[in-house]
């Protein structure tokens, strides 16, 4: 398929119920996620075609360039420029989740992004922070860590604040020598202490979130 054909098939799989609940989440698309992977599992891998759905600028197209793009084709500077021009909730968390993270220029990319002023872009950073937590931790420093949320968690714009406070959980979960310290800070600082939790979801209130997933593991905390 050419690009101009991907784009009508997007365009007569946009509803527009789906895009007024996308819209409440800051995202600008009405294809069903189900069915944007649909296509994406028809097309299969196809860099060429995914670098021209990127540049349309479109959400939709955007999303499903990353589901057949190769992640490792991408060069450092790529992805930065990628980043900065994901604008909307769901293209960002898709390009670091499915993209960045599968780089060879990721650890380059969380110290890039990580202090960015663009507090988007540092909440790609930290995302990558908190990948590091979970699968590589060494050579982190998680005390520090601990004292850079503590010191800016509390007063950052939503979308950063979401992902420090994913990396303050991270840290609790995985690390039992700092879980007391990172349950501390999330008692005092309160960060999403209210959120809204569906019954059967976890709490995104740090220290509920450490508690939790630590005891699935049976696990003292």
């Amino acid at each position: 398929m050419t690009v101009t054909e991907v784009l009508a098939e997007l365009r007569a799989l946009e509803d527009p119920k789906v895009r007024a609940v996308n819209e409440k989440h800051g995202d600008d698309h009405g294809v069903n996620l189900g069915r944007l992977r649909a296509v994406a599992k028809r097309l299969t891998t196809r860099h060429d075609l995914a670098r021209e759905l990127w540049a349309t600028g479109d959400s939709a197209a955007r999303l499903l360039a990353l589901l057949i793009c190769r992640p490792k084709a991408f060069d450092h500077d790529e992805l930065d420029a990628m980043l900065r021009a994901s604008r909307t909730p769901k293209v960002q968390d898709w390009l670091v989740n499915y993209v960045v993270k599968k780089s060879p220029h990721a650890d380059a990319l969380r110290e890039r992004w990580w202090h960015d002023p663009d507090p988007l872009v540092a909440s790609a950073g930290w995302a990558l922070v908190t990948e590091r937590v979970a699968k590589k931790p060494e050579g982190l420093d998680l005390a520090a860590l601990l004292d850079e949320l503590e010191a800016g968690m509390k007063d950052a714009p939503d979308r950063l604040q979401w992902a420090m406070n994913h990396c303050l959980a991270q840290i609790g979960i995985e690390h039992a020598g700092h879980r007391a310290r990172a349950i501390d800070i999330g008692e005092r600082l309160e960060v999403l202490k209210d959120y809204p939790t569906a019954p059967g979801c976890t709490s995104p209130f740090a220290p509920i979130w450490i508690t939790e997933m630590v005891g699935r593991r049976d696990v003292p905390v």
